[in-house]
């Protein structure tokens, strides 16, 4: 039978030029349009006689997680990792008997952590891992000796708001959490578990639905400002964009998110150190199979003769063999990844030009003696709140007075310093290096232009940090420092690979996530697939877990092999237990009965009257005629 195109079957040479493209496009864009995985050229499937096989390129957060993902869908999988230790910034630091975390110190996003341990078959609890809450969040301190506490505890909360807004501010903050409540929920649904192949990927309806609820146009200042009407305030709301490496003038108001799940769902620590999750996938991962090679560092991704397939990786130790695999998953910061280990490509030569995090002079400090003024988490601010971050995301200086982060592990984890002692870490937000060297970094505006002299820069943050704690908590901190270790953005960069030392990747501006954001998967190389902070859905560890979660089951779809998903994969509708006859759910009256009868009584009183009026003063017979 003939179509209306006047084709028998699109797929045979008969068919016209014109039609042949017609229905090749729409092949290849409905997959798009409905949420289905996209199967390139060359996808085939295993032969169900071999175990597939994976290479796993670094052991950071979203490397460990990825290969235990893969191992529990039936994949032999090695893990190859540059250095002696796993979790890349997500370490330790020990040093005579303290213990520091090297990157993240405060675990937020929760449920991110335990859907990773628990697709695995697992939990947190059953790994030995104890999350303990902080509270309060913070300590936020400001120049003029005032203090403000960030809470959970909604007590609290309504009492420091009060203080400085009064009872219209707290409110207003309903008001704000409502907002960032529905940042949070979109966002997870909608970006964070949803992988974007293509810019068509953005033109799924339920995503435009949703999008301007998300703010994205609007900075997370000025949505701020919407709710919180003290300077104050709205900086104790905005900081937090730093944990993206922006500044609250340029982070999308999307990002208030992070507000909402600090302040709804708390922030907590995992005894022993943050690293004690990043510990816990491996053995995971170990259990299930997964080979770890430390102290491996790779010189290239290793490809097939015709450059279109990725086979493997070579070691720089030419002793070792090559390794080979079906696929290869890069864990390793992005643009070192496409400049160091690919050929060069103008994709790769691109990143080196995009918009990046900030970085950070971090300090780690061991205290002879403990300092209750500290909680666990402060929050030091520049009286220069603007002009602070602008030093830093705008002209990469190092700000003359930066806002700065104190973490104080041993106040949630005493076995992170010995009994009466406090180990600290203070991370000083600074602008990047200008290009992928050492000394590319603008310094101050005192050393703008000249070459970079770090230890006079470091000497002058770490000034600025003890005279800054000193002055605002009226301590003498400098002489009790004993011992002490510093990373800034050449080691950064040095130790981890990160591109111009930035810590927390690309920007997470509106042009740099979603579709715009580096894929998952290589553009043009098969086999070959990325996780980690500048690939979607973007930084921070919970968010990079949420990456292992997609990528994997890209591979295991892009192979046909999604039936080895052993976990409900992503996209699927969670099924539910039938609810009992006490938790149905039922509209309740928008009005009382009360209401509706006077409110229809003043409808007839306002009406009639009206109507009447109208009339009578069309036909001239003034205000109610012989009414």
């Amino acid at each position: 039978m003939t179509s209306s195109l006047g084709c028998t079957d699109p797929g045979i040479p008969e068919c016209g030029a014109l039609q042949r493209v017609f229905f090749t496009t729409l092949i290849a864009i409905v997959p798009l349009l409905i949420h289905l995985p996209v199967y390139q050229m060359g996808d085939h499937i295993e032969n169900k006689g071999t175990r597939p096989s994976a290479i796993v390129v670094g052991a950071g957060a979203g490397g460990v997680a990825t290969a235990a993902r893969l191992a529990a869908s039936g994949y032999k999988v090695t893990v190859v990792e540059k250095n002696d230790f796993s979790g890349g910034r997500c370490s330790l630091i020990h040093r005579n008997g303290y213990r520091f975390d090297q990157g993240p110190s405060l675990l937020l996003l929760p449920r991110f952590f335990h859907e990773t341990f628990e697709d695995l078959g697992t939990s947190l609890d059953a790994e030995g891992v104890k999350l303990v809450k902080c509270e309060p969040n913070y300590n936020v301190h400001f120049h003029d000796d005032t203090t403000f506490k960030l809470s959970t505890d909604i007590s609290i909360m309504k009492g420091e708001i009060e203080r400085f807004e009064g009872k219209d501010g707290f409110e207003r903050y309903l008001g704000f959490l409502q907002e960032s409540h529905r940042h949070y929920e979109v966002s997870i649904i909608h970006v964070l578990k949803k992988n974007f192949y293509s810019l068509l990927s953005m033109v799924r309806f339920d995503f435009l639905l949703h999008l301007f609820e998300l703010h994205p146009f609007e900075s997370i200042y000025y949505r701020a400002s919407k709710y919180f009407w003290t300077e104050r305030l709205r900086r104790v709301f905005t900081f937090a964009s730093m944990y993206m490496g922006m500044s609250p003038f340029d982070a999308p108001g999307t990002y208030s998110l992070l507000q909402y799940t600090e302040l709804a769902e708390g922030i907590w620590y995992p005894i022993g150190g943050f690293h004690k999750v990043v510990e816990s996938l491996v053995n995971v991962g170990e259990r299930l199979g997964v080979e770890f090679r430390f102290d491996s560092p790779i010189r290239n991704i290793q490809l097939s003769d015709d450059g279109k397939r990725a086979t493997g990786v070579v070691f720089e130790d030419n002793t070792k063999e090559p390794l080979t695999a079906d696929v290869v998953v890069c864990n390793a910061d992005l643009a070192y990844a496409y400049n160091q280990l690919l050929p060069s490509s103008s994709f790769g030569r691109s990143l080196l030009k995009k918009e990046a995090s900030c970085s950070s002079i971090s300090f780690y400090w061991a205290l002879d003696r403990q300092f209750p003024e500290l909680s666990a988490h402060n929050i030091f601010l520049a009286e220069d709140y603007k002009e602070s971050f602008d030093s830093i995301f705008k002209k990469h200086l190092i700000p003359d007075q930066p806002s700065f982060y104190v973490n104080v592990p041993s106040r949630v984890d005493p076995s992170a310093a010995p009994e009466g002692c406090d180990s600290i870490v203070i991370l000083v937000p600074v602008g990047h290096l200008e290009v992928d060297s050492t000394n590319s970094h603008k310094g101050s505006k005192h050393t703008k232009g000249l070459t970079q002299d770090w230890d006079s820069m470091v000497a002058s943050a770490r000034e600025t940090v003890i005279k800054t704690m000193e002055a605002r908590l009226n301590i003498s901190l400098g002489p009790h420092i004993i011992e002490e270790t510093i990373n800034t953005p050449p080691t950064w960069k040095s130790s981890f690979n990160l591109d111009r030392g930035a810590i927390l990747g690309l920007s997470h501006s509106f042009f740099n996530v979603l579709s715009f954001r580096p894929k998952t998967k290589h553009r043009s190389i098969e086999d070959l697939y990325f996780v980690g902070a500048s690939t979607h859905p973007g930084t921070g560890v919970p968010i990079v877990l949420a990456g292992a979660k997609l990528v994997t089951e890209q591979i295991l779809y892009d192979r046909q092999q999604e039936s080895r998903i052993p976990w409900r994969p992503l996209g699927t509708k969670e099924t539910k237990a039938s609810p009992g006859p006490l938790d149905r759910t039922q509209n309740g009256p928008y009005l009382s009965w009360l209401v509706w009868i006077l409110l229809s009584i003043f409808l007839v009183f306002t009406t009639v009257p009206g109507a009447l009026y109208y009339q009578n003063q069309k036909a001239g017979n003034g205000l109610m005629g012989d009414w």
